[in-house]
């Protein structure tokens, strides 16, 4: 008989709730599911077990207390039931924790409280996270739950990358410096890498480039994170579906002078407005291309300016680690967009990047190396999977046994390997 070990794994947005439930003893996904259209007159419910037939149906969910008891009840159905003895801990992600939070971390009050005093450099996020965790813990008070953050995995960085050159005390006082996002992806990616290229992981440097509706870079050196796109929020950096990415501050200060805009109104326009969608009209990559193979100028110069700020993001993080031994792309795009891919390492075969136009025009499938033999830095396509990255934290720190995944062993050492390190201005994290 096998040890309990099953996991569920929420992600709670403003108006959503995205769960996963799996079982740590063989990492099998039993159930994904997702409540979205919160508080709206109609709401939906999607569920999918890995046994069985997907299902989908509207009904009006009025608050996420509601949106995590339908969850409960699909999952019910299958068997997968939430009082089941066999579920051994909760994990939710946490979009910012500041620098207070360098590891998954056990929730109880006191923790809950430092993610609400984060909510003024997270106040789209961490709100919503806070709403799932309060839910949760009120569905299953006896369960441990732990937060998995998205910045934890990027505080390796050192000051001379996080701090912006800035005024000192107030960068310190208003906790203004680059925390990063997508910390869970970067660090089960560059993880992976490690694995694909049969390198050790504390001795691989990688450049992980996550290229969804959101995207970043970071540049990570034996498994620590040394720089990274985005900043004090997902604004910064790449070029994204509806953000902007890196853009001339004063542009701000511009707006409101010349144009008599609101700050609500910028910070609208840079963050929904912008990127992809400002830039052509749409943020799906897939109509990009096809507008472009339409001879759609407008489509084509957006594709241009992405494909050009991932190559300069290319370029730093190689000049930032000295040793690259793969750049690797991840999350939809990355994953799924070979014109992509072969546009952000265009020119770079005199620092030995490139890639093989068969191997990268093959879609779909699990970590694979799309470069030439002999390359002397790898491209790579890997599948991204921060559920399971959130999944394996959690148990490892839920203490659930020690017959647990080998992704859930290297968890706890990596969680060891980052306790330590706390910055000289926690205080105001």
């Amino acid at each position: 008989m096998s040890t309990p070990a099953r996991v569920l794994v929420l992600n709670s947005g403003s108006s959503s709730v995205k769960y996963q439930l799996l079982d740590m003893n063989g990492g099998e996904r039993l159930a994904t599911g997702l409540v979205e259209r919160i508080g709206e007159s109609t709401s939906r419910i999607a569920h999918s077990p890995s046994h069985g037939a997907r299902r989908e149906h509207t009904e009006r969910i009025d608050d996420h207390s509601a949106a995590l008891r339908a969850a409960a009840a699909e999952l019910a159905r299958d068997g997968l039931g939430l009082d089941s003895p066999e579920l051994v801990a909760i994990g939710h992600r946490v979009v910012h924790g500041g620098l207070r939070f360098t590891e998954p971390t056990l929730i109880d009050d006191k923790v809950i409280a430092e993610i609400e005093r984060l909510v003024p450099v997270a106040p789209l996020h961490n709100p919503a996270n806070l709403l799932g965790i309060r839910q949760a813990r009120e569905l299953r008070p006896d369960l441990p739950q732990v937060a998995v953050f998205d910045t934890a995995f990027h505080t390796t960085m050192p000051e001379y990358a996080a701090r912006y050159a800035i005024d000192r005390a107030t960068a310190d006082e208003h906790r203004v410096r680059r925390y990063g996002f997508h910390g869970t992806s970067h660090a089960y990616v560059s993880r992976k890498a490690a694995e694909l290229l049969g390198r050790p992981y504390e001795d691989t440097n990688v450049i992980v480039l996550h290229l969804g509706n959101g995207a970043s870079a970071s540049a990570v050196a034996g498994g620590r994170c040394v720089d990274t796109s985005m900043g004090l929020t997902p604004l910064e950096g790449l070029v994204m579906g509806t953000r902007s990415g890196d853009i001339d501050p004063a542009v701000v200060f511009h707006l409101a002078r010349v144009a008599g805009m609101e700050v609500d109104a910028i910070d609208e326009l840079l963050n929904k407005k912008s990127g992809l969608v400002g830039l052509c009209g749409d943020n799906d990559m897939r109509e990009i291309r096809r507008r472009i193979d339409e001879g759609d100028d407008e489509a084509r110069l957006a594709f241009d300016i992405y494909t050009h700020r991932l190559r300069k993001y290319i370029g730093a993080y190689l000049a930032v680690l000295g040793r690259v031994d793969a750049v690797v792309f991840t999350a939809g795009v990355g994953e799924n967009a070979a014109e992509v891919r072969e546009a952000a390492v265009a020119g770079l075969d005199g620092l030995g990047l490139a890639v093989d136009p068969s191997r990268n025009a093959v879609r779909g499938g699990g970590p694979r190396l799309v470069s030439p033999d002999g390359a002397r830095v790898a491209v790579a396509v890997i599948p991204t999977d921060e559920e399971l990255e959130i999944a394996q934290q959690t148990f490892a720190l839920a203490g659930a046994g020690e017959s647990g995944s080998e992704g859930a062993h290297e968890s706890r050492r990596e969680g060891g390997r980052e306790s330590g390190r706390q910055s000289a201005v926690e205080g105001h994290a």
